[in-house]
């Protein structure tokens, strides 16, 4: 029978044995990740909100952008003297004048005709000469022109019929050297005050706007000039867009 002796020694290196702990160490890479998540969650709200702002800013303006363009095409449709310059700017040969008068300073009683003031213009070789528009050549050409008047119509009594009925008349006339003579190219003649009168009178003061357009197409030779002739210019109303003579070639 073999007996097994333990000696000091045994003793002292089982002492000495260690015990070995096994700790899970978390790696740094996980909080990394999740800061990481985090930015891309905030840059894609932030980025989220500006592209929110950015479509309700251009929602509004193309709600805007209609409004300004029905006022735009109302303005287009009504006004003859936007339509007119619009048309006469693009033709290769076009005058249109801006028309003014001054009693204390112009004595020839008569409208004085203004180029470059305004949408006044003169191209392809017209030319304007002591208040006359002078044809550059021979062709189809559309003459058209406008007087607008401010009349203040008055009562009247039995004696004095006052103001209430004014005649305004507006003219286009044509000199030609073929001819040796004026000849009447457009005329029109229309009655101020007329419509209050048949409403019941006048109040004091009271005033009446009436405005007289004239256009056709002519056959116009080299050298025609043509002028205007107006009444009542102590009535005209000068003001931009309100009185006007122009020419273009079809």
């Amino acid at each position: 029978m073999v007996n097994y002796m333990t000696t000091a020694s045994d003793v002292e290196m089982g002492l000495q044995q260690k015990t070995v702990v096994l700790v899970e160490k978390k790696s740094s890479t996980g909080w990394m990740g999740k800061i990481i998540l985090a930015i891309f969650v905030v840059v894609l709200c932030c980025g989220g909100a500006l592209l929110f702002v950015s479509y309700w800013n251009g929602r509004q303006e193309m709600q805007a952008v209609p409004e300004k363009s029905e006022t735009l095409i109302e303005k287009k449709d009504t006004d003859p003297h936007y339509t007119l310059s619009r048309i006469s700017s693009k033709a290769k040969a076009a005058i249109h004048l801006e028309g003014s008068f001054d009693e204390g300073e112009n004595r020839k009683d008569q409208v004085e005709w203004k180029n470059g003031q305004g949408q006044a213009f003169a191209q392809g070789d017209f030319q304007l000469d002591n208040n006359t528009i002078i044809i550059p050549k021979t062709g189809l050409y559309f003459v058209y022109s406008q007087a607008s008047f401010r009349v203040t119509c008055g009562e009247g009594d039995k004696h004095s019929p006052g103001k209430s009925h004014i005649p305004l008349s507006h003219r286009v006339w044509r000199y030609s050297d073929s001819i040796g003579t004026e000849t009447t190219l457009l005329n029109a003649v229309r009655s101020a005050c007329q419509n209050s009168a048949l409403e019941g009178g006048y109040s004091e003061g009271q005033s009446c706007y009436n405005a007289i357009y004239l256009g056709a197409v002519f056959q116009l030779k080299m050298g025609d000039k043509l002028r205007t002739e107006t009444n009542q210019l102590s009535e005209l109303e000068t003001e931009e867009g309100k009185t006007f003579f122009g020419v273009f070639a079809l």
